[in-house]
């Protein structure tokens, strides 16, 4: 992809699912009664709002494409954080929440490093890069929590 405009516009649907998945996941976790977990997708809901305002914002004076579900073109055809979130529910435990959002957080990080590493467009790859830093940061922070949530 080399059109700032299409990316930007893939980019606010990315973290629009984002944050409606870190919502779900968050309504899971206060079912299950772990508030800690609850508040932290929370805050990772908070984060992907953010990341689609900054994403919003990088269109500026552009008029980003109005895309239909079926214009967009994601890896393995659906948007990488939604990719295996079906298993949303309020039964799922912390480990496997934090893992569900671990494999949308990583699905993230390689399709804007991809899109970095393959765009011929300076102004997209120095986007692509700084959103691929944002979302290693969280596969970061996922993996910790994981490495301390017991099995």
């Amino acid at each position: 992809m080399n059109d700032v405009e299409r990316f930007l516009a893939h980019a606010v649907q990315l973290e629009r699912d984002a944050a409606r998945r870190y919502e779900e996941l968050s309504a899971a976790m206060c079912t299950e009664g772990n508030r800690e977990l609850a508040a932290f997708f929370g805050r990772m809901a908070h984060f992907s709002r953010l990341h689609l305002a900054q994403a919003t914002a990088r269109g500026g004076f552009r008029d980003l494409p109005p895309l239909a579900a079926g214009d967009f073109e994601w890896p393995e055809g659906t948007s990488p954080e939604t990719a295996e979130w079906a298993g949303v529910d309020a039964q799922m435990g912390p480990r496997e929440a934090l893992l569900l959002a671990l494999d949308g957080e990583r699905r993230g990080h390689a399709y804007y490093a991809a899109m970095a590493a393959t765009t011929t467009d300076a102004e997209l790859r120095a986007i692509a890069s700084e959103f691929a830093g944002e979302e290693a940061e969280h596969v970061r922070e996922l993996e910790r929590l994981i490495a301390a949530c017991p099995a």
